[in-house]
């Protein structure tokens, strides 16, 4: 019996969102909205996902002694998830700044502070929680050499989910774990290199990145749904037409939904399904932990 649905080991930042009416070129300065600070960050976001969906989650994180840290902190628990694997302290809170323009489109740039400092050997303090959790999420925005770390814990009969964002070439030990590995369009090409340009089919991205050597693949396509890939063939997902409001988050909270439903037992293609709904929901509303619905608000569309 496991304790947990869903194990997030990844990032936790205070979002610190702009909006504007466009992004700004190479030495260009552009005027924008009041300043909003949000919880987020890969990892946390996962996390709240999960848990205001109905999954029993645990955080692996690390946050500064601060400000920023103490609302991180209070937003998980205030979503339910158990925070017993955050650590406190090292550095600051790490921060992403975030500028959203009116079609909702974002771009991020992201100081990781204390996340730079989630360590293997916080991994290996946490062995208890590995071995309590269904399911394994992690995503980039911790050092590799930690996400590496936590393949090496993952208890037996546990699945592994990652999404590597920011994107870089991945190490063969990590890619094998990997069920599925879930990626966005840029994702994709960045972790093909050379091979991406073969072709400019999702379907096609999805099966050299299988051959690569995850179990399954999920390339995510925004307001086109998503595609899966495995063993048994490649098939697209449809997803929900909404009015955009903000994408910030929304890749977060499809792997998260994404991931407890797997470990509920469905199949990909049925996970991903519910995970694109979720992901759809996420966007008709502003900032990243404050948007993600609850089941009922998944089931309503």
């Amino acid at each position: 019996m496991y304790d947990y649905d869903l194990l997030v080991v990844g990032s936790a930042n205070a979002d610190l969102v702009i909006g504007v009416e466009r992004r700004p070129g190479a030495g260009e300065t552009v005027l924008g909205s009041d300043l909003a600070v949000h919880p987020g960050g890969k990892g946390a976001n996962q996390a709240v996902a999960a848990a205001r969906l109905g999954a029993r989650t645990a955080l692996l994180a690390r946050v500064g002694d601060d400000g920023h840290g103490r609302l991180l902190l209070d937003s998980q628990r205030a979503a339910g998830v158990d925070t017993v694997g955050v650590l406190v302290g090292g550095a600051p809170t790490g921060v992403a700044l975030i500028t959203v323009d009116p079609s909702g489109d974002n771009s991020i740039v992201v100081s990781p502070g204390a996340n730079g400092r989630l360590t293997p050997q916080d991994v290996r303090t946490a062995a208890s929680l590995f071995h309590a959790s269904r399911v394994v999420s992690t995503q980039l925005e911790i050092p590799l050499e930690t996400v590496v770390e936590t393949v090496r814990s993952l208890a037996p009969g546990s699945r592994f989910v990652l999404n590597p964002s920011p994107p870089r070439p991945l190490p063969a030990e990590v890619l094998a774990a990997c069920d599925p590995l879930i990626v966005n369009e840029h994702e994709a090409k960045v972790i093909l290199g050379d091979a991406a340009g073969v072709s400019d089919e999702p379907e096609d991205w999805a099966r050299l990145l299988l051959a690569k050597g995850p179990r399954s693949v999920v390339v995510t396509l925004g307001a086109e749904g998503a595609l899966v890939a495995s063993g048994n063939g490649v098939s697209r997902v449809p997803s929900v037409k909404v009015r955009t409001v903000d994408t910030t988050g929304a890749g977060d909270a499809f792997t998260a939904a994404l991931a407890w439903r797997l470990g509920a037992g469905e199949s990909l293609a049925e996970a991903a399904a519910y995970a694109a709904r979720v992901g759809a929901a996420t966007v008709t509303a502003e900032g990243a932990q404050v948007s993600f619905p609850t089941a009922a608000e998944v089931d309503a569309l």
